[in-house]
C-alpha cells in the first residue's frame, strides 16, 4: 500500500515535528506513529479549554507536512495516515 516502511515514516514525522518525544516502549513504528497522529488530532498536548477541533488540527498538520522538506512520497504517506485516523471515527 505505502512505498515507505513505518520506520521510514516515523523518521519523516520526527523531521516535521522535531520537538516531539516519541516513546518506543516496545511498540512497533506503526503503533507509535498512529498513536502519535491520533493524539495530535485530539489536540492532546493542549489544555482542554483551548483545544482545537479535529478539523483544525488536521488542516494544520496537513499544511505543516506539505510545507516541509520531505519527499512527495513521504508527504502523501503521512497525510494518508492522518486521513485514515480521521476516517476511523476519531471522537
Amino acid at each position: 500500500m505505502r512505498s515507505q516502511s513505518f520506520d521510514e515514516l516515523l523518521e519523516a514525522y520526527r523531521k516535521v515535528w522535531k520537538n516531539r518525544l516519541l516513546e518506543t516502549d516496545g511498540s512497533t513504528s506503526e503503533e507509535i506513529l498512529k498513536e502519535t497522529v491520533l493524539y495530535e488530532l485530539l489536540d492532546g498536548n493542549s489544555h482542554p479549554r483551548v483545544r482545537k477541533s479535529k478539523t483544525e488540527k488536521y488542516l494544520s498538520a496537513t499544511k505543516r507536512i506539505i510545507e516541509s522538506e520531505l519527499t512527495n512520497d513521504e508527504k502523501v504517506a503521512l497525510v494518508q495516515i492522518h486521513i485514515d485516523m480521521i476516517e476511523r471515527g476519531v471522537e
